[in-house]
């Protein structure tokens, strides 16, 4: 059986839900219905808050913290498909719980590697990222990633960054963390113009791109190396690499 939800977080944990009480058997769970002829039965999953909820609570009272957390962090893999080894961790858990750290099962295997380049990924754009001042003073940075890292992120330079207002970016999920006076939040952008650079900002983008031409010697240049230190996907956004 080929099971079918709409990508959220919700509609993933009525999937759960529904394969454990309607004792289903998936062979696969895609995001999206698929264009050709498959052979398999094909069930839609229809998102419901109310057995969501549960299955949440669910997860709280009976997972170790550590694990509840894992099933939360691998969400925000949202580019990987991870869902049908996310079910199995979570059946697992519910079986018994002292299971969930058992790398000889595959699935928890799988689960337990993908946080790490989870957590690899978020560590590397936490140095790459670079903020700009916007004319009303607000920090402002843009990114692309492979991985949801706008809340990881956000929780990470709330911590440096102090009373500073800020606006982390992911430019292809449509998604920003928010800090300002009143509130932080993450939440969708449905448009999106190109904020104005403050003054000063524009000046010191300039000075910081003559900076790091002039530090550069032409015949020590490697740029195998420099692109294994820093990888072309983090390079979009990062001042020294803008002409």
């Amino acid at each position: 059986m080929i099971i079918v939800y709409d990508k959220s977080f919700e509609g993933f944990l009525t999937l759960v839900y529904d394969v454990y009480y309607d004792k289903l058997k998936p062979s696969s769970i895609l995001k999206d219905s698929p264009n050709s002829l498959i052979l398999e039965d094909l069930k839609q999953i229809q998102t419901d808050e109310i057995k969501a909820k549960k299955v949440l609570e669910a997860i709280k009272k009976h997972f170790p913290k550590k694990a509840f957390q894992t099933v939360l962090n691998i969400f925000m893999c949202d580019k990987e498909e991870f869902e049908l080894h996310l079910l199995n961790y979570i059946i697992i858990g519910f079986k018994n719980r002292h299971e969930l750290f058992n790398i000889n099962n595959h699935s928890i295997f799988f689960i337990q590697n993908l946080e790490k380049q989870l957590f690899r990924a978020n560590h590397k754009m936490s140095g790459f990222l670079r903020f700009e001042e916007l004319e009303d003073k607000t920090l402002y940075a843009k990114l692309e990633s492979r991985f949801n890292l706008c809340y990881f992120l956000g929780k990470h330079f709330y911590k440096r960054l102090n009373n500073q207002n800020y606006i982390i970016h992911d430019i292809n999920r449509k998604l920003a963390f928010i800090k300002d006076e009143n509130s932080i939040k993450v939440q969708n952008i449905a448009s999106f113009e190109e904020p104005s650079l403050s003054k000063d900002e524009q000046k010191f983008k300039k000075l910081w791109n003559s900076f790091f031409k002039a530090v550069s010697i032409e015949s020590r240049k490697n740029e195998k190396l420099q692109k294994s230190l820093v990888p072309l996907l983090y390079r979009t956004y990062m001042t020294e690499f803008q002409n």
